[in-house]
């Protein structure tokens, strides 16, 4: 199967069917020391940083509207040294966006932590899928988004209206799965409760939140993906 679906372009999606293989990932078993080595300097330029656990694909294709691939859990700092060498790796990384949209139809974003990966830059509210987002092997890409969400910015959307259908788009940089997330309050309050929530926290993720009104006025640090998921929204297209 390898990677076999469309690129640069925005998919409708029925199902998310990608399954967590316990064998070692191929990339992970056979570059051990680089990936230390590597390490080591990613700890020297951010000491915060934790070597967890997460996921990178082996496989990932679209047939008939579903999303279906392969993954194995990988350590934190295989996924650091796979971010530079993404087209010789023989791995793919998939990631999901909960499109918080507000009552008055703005969408919330966060920009991260000057101590994180991607500081200052500017996406919706996610993290890579890790063991704990998977069912019976496979991943629960709704328990991710929440999680998600929660863990950065204290909001629940546990009970918010989804949209029903996800939504992907893949690039060479990863393949994003979104779906929106509809709450009752207008954006100036939603970004008033993440901002509480934020200052509460002795080591919050995130600087705060971002609210984007339109596809045109678009804030600094955007991430690159995020362009054509505002696009879609502010262009009225149905869930």
């Amino acid at each position: 199967m390898s990677f076999d679906l469309p690129r640069n372009v925005i998919l409708p999606v029925d199902e998310v069917d990608v399954r967590l293989d316990p064998n070692p990932h191929p990339f992970e078993r056979d570059n051990q020391a680089a990936i230390a080595e590597n390490w080591r300097r990613e700890m020297d330029a951010k000491p915060a940083l934790y070597d967890g656990t997460v996921v990178l694909l082996s496989a990932l294709a679209y047939r008939d509207n579903r999303l279906v691939g392969r993954c194995h859990a990988v350590r934190y700092s295989t996924f650091m040294l796979w971010r530079k060498n993404r087209e010789l790796s023989g791995a793919e990384h998939a990631y999901a966006h909960a499109v918080l949209v507000a009552g008055d139809n703005a969408l919330v974003a966060i920009r991260m932590g000057s101590h994180t990966v991607n500081a200052g830059r500017v996406y919706f509210a996610a993290g890579s899928f890790e063991p704990i987002d998977f069912r019976d092997g496979i991943v629960d890409v709704d328990f991710n988004m929440i999680r998600e969400v929660s863990e950065e910015t204290g909001i629940d959307l546990s009970a918010a209206r989804r949209g029903p259908r996800y939504h992907a788009l893949s690039t060479p940089s990863g393949t994003v799965i979104f779906r929106r997330y509809h709450v009752a309050e207008s954006a100036v309050e939603v970004a008033r409760r993440i901002s509480a929530f934020v200052a509460a926290e002795s080591e919050p993720e995130i600087d705060g939140p971002v609210v984007i009104r339109n596809a045109v006025d678009l804030p600094d640090g955007l991430m690159g993906h995020m362009k054509p998921l505002i696009e879609w929204h502010f262009s009225g297209e149905q869930d």
